[in-house]
C-alpha cells in the first residue's frame, strides 16, 4: 500500500550547478523538495518508486543503481539513483529522474530500496491510474516520490508563451496536490495538459491511482511560476 508520497518539479535547473548564476531563484523550491523527502524517509517505507516524464527512450523501469547526466545541459555531473543495483544497467535515467536522483543524493537517502519508472506524457489517464495500482500492489508499504512541472505558459517568456488557461489550471494542480484529491486529479483533462505543456500530468494520475483507497492527507509546501513553468512540492502522508 501507499503510505507516503512527495511531489516535486523536475527542471534541470533545480541542481545548482546547471543553474550557475540563477541557482538562487530556486533555493525556496530546493528546500521544500528537501522537506518533502524527509516526509518519505519519515513513513519507514520497504520501497520507493520514483515516478517522472520521459521521452520514448526513457520510458518504462529503471532500477536501482541506473545512472544519469546532466552534460546535455553542459554540466559534467553524473548522478545514480540509490545505491549501486544487482546489475548494471545499460539505460540512462531521462532528466526527470536524474534530478530526482540528485535531490535524493542531496538528502542522503537510504532508507529504502529505490526503483525508477518513465512514464510517457501522452498516456492516458486510466492506464495511469492502473500503472499507479501495480506499483503499490508490489509491496507492503511503499512510497512515492513524483516529478513533473505544471504549465509551461504562465507568462510571455515561458517556454509556451502565454496561455490564459494556464494560471487556473496550475491552481487546480495545486490545490488538488495539497489536499491529496485522487479523484480531481484522475480527473486532469489529458488534452488542455498537453497543450499547456505540463509534463507533470501523466505522474500525478500515476500517484491518482497508487493512493486509491488510502486516507492520506495532503500538504501543499510550494507553489510557484519563477520561469513561466508552474512548480508544485507537496507531500501526502
Amino acid at each position: 500500500m501507499l503510505v507516503a508520497a512527495a511531489v516535486c518539479p523536475c527542471p534541470p535547473l533545480l541542481v545548482p550547478d546547471v543553474a550557475a548564476g540563477a541557482a538562487s531563484e530556486l533555493d525556496a523550491a530546493r528546500a521544500a523538495c528537501s522537506d518533502a523527502l524527509g516526509v518519505l524517509a519519515a513513513a519507514r517505507p520497504d520501497r520507493l518508486v520514483v515516478v517522472g516524464p520521459a521521452e520514448q527512450s526513457g520510458r518504462g523501469p529503471h532500477p536501482e543503481g541506473t545512472r544519469g547526466s546532466f552534460r546535455g545541459f553542459g554540466v559534467d555531473l553524473d548522478v545514480q539513483l540509490g545505491r549501486d543495483g544487482a546489475a548494471a544497467s545499460e539505460r540512462v535515467l531521462p532528466p526527470s529522474l536524474a534530478v530526482a536522483a540528485w535531490l535524493l543524493e542531496r538528502v542522503g537517502w537510504s532508507d529504502a530500496p529505490i526503483e525508477g519508472l518513465g512514464v510517457g506524457e501522452p498516456l492516458e489517464a486510466e492506464r495511469c491510474v492502473r500503472t499507479g495500482r501495480d506499483i503499490v500492489a508490489r509491496a507492503e508499504r511503499v512510497a512515492l516520490l513524483v516529478m513533473g512541472d505544471g504549465s509551461a505558459c504562465r507568462t510571455l517568456k515561458a517556454p509556451g508563451y502565454l496561455d490564459e488557461r494556464a494560471a487556473p489550471f496550475d491552481a487546480e494542480v495545486a490545490r488538488a496536490l495539497g489536499a491529496a484529491d485522487v479523484a480531481a486529479l484522475k480527473a486532469l483533462d489529458a488534452e488542455l495538459a498537453y497543450e499547456l505543456k505540463a509534463s507533470g500530468r501523466a505522474p500525478w494520475q500515476v500517484l491518482a491511482g497508487a493512493a486509491e483507497g488510502t486516507d492520506l492527507g495532503g500538504a501543499l509546501l510550494y507553489e510557484d511560476a519563477p520561469y513561466g513553468v508552474g512548480y508544485v512540492v507537496a507531500t501526502w502522508s
